[in-house]
């Protein structure tokens, strides 16, 4: 009730300074903490709307700084950025992970305490094995695990219980597989998770599509499923989602940007002008696209309502999944 009740009254303060001009504007370096390793999908993002801030000069004159503060499953940035309440030159990224994360208790921040600004990327998570790899497919990953749930090592990351361990255990566990029994592997970031399965040091990945992508298109990986709710195209049109293979069940998450705790209107405003012509670069939307998702644009109203539906649905899975709902 209270997060409503805020996100009642920050709509409100919204609204009304949408019907006058936006006086705010960045006066000093702009900080962009990002909260996973280098090389994943969330790193990816981030800097590539910090490229895209500065190339189209939407920042007032001023540089945007893209900072890695890694731990915790992105607890260490999201406290570093709350203690930034207020001030509109911090920047973060907001990403479904981090909902899941703090539903299970892994992140020990709340995600409703910030202002989400605006969604940018829909994601597409995938399964993916080494091309040597006995799997075929999303079928016989589960028959594998059916026989056995711990045979396999599955790389996640950054943490149990965040969005690319979600995007696999709700499938798996769809099609009658033990999910609290399966061997998970959690990595500082996707990049090291695949790192790990092209070593031989993982069997399985479940990643978003960034990163699985170039090594599918080097050869040196097969993708067994989609989580997508949708048959993919580009890239991934030969890839079947999990729907298409006889498993009931999809996976969606989102990637965007979000500011500290109190941030006033006129901030929210700045940023989501900024951030939509961010959306509407063609440099923007070709990488998006290249990478496998899909370049997209939620304003500030619309996320706060995803940040509130997608806290209840994150819930609902973790409790199912057996790793405690927070409240």
């Amino acid at each position: 009730m209270r997060f409503r009740m805020s996100a009642v009254l920050a709509t409100g303060l919204f609204l009304a300074a949408g019907l006058a001009h936006a006086q705010w504007k960045p006066t000093e370096r702009v900080n962009y903490i990002i909260g996973v390793a280098p090389g994943g999908t969330v790193d990816q993002y981030a800097r590539g709307i910090r490229n895209t801030l500065e190339k189209l000069d939407l920042v007032n004159g001023q540089t945007v700084l893209a900072e890695n503060k890694v731990g915790a499953g992105g607890s260490i940035a999201m406290q570093y950025v709350k203690g930034m309440a207020g001030n509109g030159h911090y920047l973060s990224t907001f990403h479904t992970g981090a909902i899941a994360g703090a539903v299970t208790g892994l992140i020990k921040v709340d995600p409703r305490e910030f202002v989400p600004v605006a969604m940018m990327v829909e994601e597409t998570s995938l399964v993916a094995v080494r091309a040597d790899s006995p799997l075929q497919s999303g079928t016989d990953l589960v028959a594998a695990l059916k026989a056995d749930p711990t045979r396999l090592r599955i790389a996640v990351a950054p943490a149990l219980g965040q969005n690319t361990h979600m995007a696999i255990a709700k499938p798996l566990q769809a099609a009658g597989v033990a999910v609290d029994r399966l061997t998970i592997a959690p990595f500082r970031s996707s990049g090291e998770s695949v790192t790990a399965l092209l070593g031989g040091h993982v069997d399985v990945v479940s990643a978003t599509a960034p990163t699985i992508m170039p090594q599918v298109l080097a050869g040196k990986l097969r993708i067994l499923a989609s989580a997508a709710q949708e048959h993919g195209s580009g890239a991934l049109a030969h890839v079947k989602t999990w729907r298409e293979q006889g498993v009931p069940a999809d996976y969606v998450s989102y990637n965007g940007v979000m500011l500290p705790p109190h941030a006033n209107a006129e901030q929210v405003k700045f940023w989501e002008d900024a951030l939509r012509k961010v959306s509407q670069d063609k440099d923007w939307i070709a990488m998006v696209e290249a990478s496998g998702n899909k370049p997209i644009f939620r304003g500030y109203v619309q996320s706060h309502r995803y940040l509130e539906s997608e806290w209840t649905a994150a819930q609902t899975l973790a409790a199912s999944l057996g790793l405690g709902a927070g409240k």
